[in-house]
This record gives structure tokens, C-alpha cells and sequence, in this order.
């Protein structure tokens, strides 16, 4: 991702969706109890991508909080982590750079089969940024995508001239057209936290919450319109609820 201090929100785009063929199953979503180890979400997800490709379990969505941590993506460079010592450290397969997942932001990874839907890479990211920007429509915040660079942005002129901060992180992994990994999408976390790493190896931009632009919104509030907006861009779902699923 190259320095974006002088670029600008590209516009949003026609809305796209990744509907499932007809009678595929609802996508099963699944809201996790208490905060979730990072090993932990990447086994379970490793192994219900498995059960996907091989036809044995429904897709699924997975709304998690982790425990203050931060994870590097492939294209990772060691001297954006600022601080290596403050919290732990995962190397993992999603695409993507450094980023910060913490109590008060909503992880949500999404192990959907593309073969039932498009298999189209680009398609699905643009689907999951759109995923987002509606989401946080629905909270009158504006948001956009950013050209070059994968993720969600709000524009903030009080900050200055060209000023923009990162609301929502996206990240994934594809096996055999199967996904994992997914968005993150900053509801209340501690902001400050992320100033152990540059976030997505963007040095001249920040990062910003629906807490810090004012928006009181609980995480259940913020799950529902997730799940809303998830059903008209990828289909229909089914509630479970569960502690480790």
C-alpha cells in the first residue's frame, strides 16, 4: 500500500452482490460469547473451511472479539511494527499488512464458498467494502474505499487538509474458493492501541471508531445492521449463537 496523504475517497461504486445460487443453504451466523483467542478463530475457521469445500457443513459467518493483539498479513514489513513487546504477535495466511484487533471492535470472518456465488476475487472485496460503507450509512457516517487500498475510510477535515482515518480494516484468505478471514470493523476499541504498529503501512493517515466520530452504538446494534445489510449483498441467514461454535 503506497503513501495515500494526497489521494481521496473514490466514489462509491455501483452497488454489487454476491447472492447465492438458488437452494443454497442460509449462512449459518454465528455471534461468539466473550472474547476469542486469536490460534482459536484461525483453527475453527481452518476447519470449517474444510468442511465447506468438502460439502460436510453450511458456509458461515463468525462475529468474534479477540483480546488485544496484533496480527501481520503477508505483506507485512517488520519495521511497521512500532512496539513489539506491547501485545502479542500473530503471523497469519490473510492478505494484507499489519493491524490491531481488540476488545470493542467487531471481527467478522466470513468462510463463504464462492463456487455458489462468483468466483471473483475482486468482486468479493469490493462486496465485503460494500458490506461496510452501508452498515455504517445506516449510522449517518459516510464512508468510502480508497483507491489502491483495501479498507474503509472516513474523510476528516477538522484533522486538516486531505485528512482521512481507517474505520474498517478487510483481510482475507481464499482455499479452493472457499474464504477466511474477513473485515473488522472498529465500533469502540482503545484507539490508542493501534499506535504500536502503522496500521496497514499507512503512515500519514489515522484510524477512527464509531465511539470517536460520536456515534454511541452498542455491539449488538452494530451486529444487526451487519447482519442486515449481509443479507441483501450475500444472502440469507441463520442465527446461532455460541461460545466457540
Amino acid at each position: 500500500m503506497r503513501d495515500l496523504a494526497d489521494e481521496t475517497l473514490a466514489e462509491r461504486p455501483t452497488a454489487r452482490s454476491m447472492l447465492p445460487t438458488p437452494g443454497t443453504p442460509p449462512v449459518e451466523w454465528v455471534i461468539a460469547d466473550g472474547q476469542v483467542g486469536y490460534e482459536d478463530a484461525v483453527a475453527e475457521m481452518e476447519q470449517r473451511v474444510a468442511a465447506i469445500r468438502d460439502g460436510t457443513a453450511p458456509e458461515r459467518v463468525w462475529l468474534v472479539e479477540h483480546p488485544p493483539l496484533y496480527t501481520a498479513g503477508t505483506s507485512a514489513n517488520d519495521s511497521d511494527l512500532l512496539i513489539p513487546d506491547r501485545f502479542p504477535v500473530y503471523r497469519t495466511g490473510r492478505g494484507g499488512q499489519y493491524t490491531y484487533h481488540g476488545p470493542g471492535q467487531r471481527v467478522a470472518y466470513l468462510m463463504l464458498d464462492l463456487n455458489r456465488r462468483q468466483p471473483d476475487l475482486r468482486l468479493f472485496v469490493n462486496t465485503l467494502e460494500e458490506w461496510v460503507i452501508r452498515t455504517l450509512a445506516a449510522f449517518n457516517v459516510t464512508a468510502g474505499r480508497r483507491e489502491n487500498c483495501v479498507g474503509i475510510w472516513v474523510k476528516r477535515p477538522e484533522k486538516g487538509l486531505g485528512r482521512e482515518d481507517k474505520i474498517a480494516a478487510v483481510g482475507i484468505r481464499v482455499r479452493r474458493w472457499v474464504t477466511f478471514h474477513g473485515i473488522a470493523l472498529n465500533v469502540d476499541p482503545v484507539l490508542e492501541h493501534f499506535s504500536g504498529i502503522v496500521p496497514c503501512g499507512v503512515k500519514s493517515q489515522g484510524v477512527t471508531s464509531l465511539a470517536d466520530l460520536g456515534i454511541i452504538a452498542t455491539m449488538e446494534e452494530a451486529d444487526s445492521v451487519l447482519r442486515q445489510n449481509f443479507e441483501a449483498l450475500f444472502g440469507k441467514t441463520k442465527a446461532i449463537r455460541s461460545a466457540v461454535p
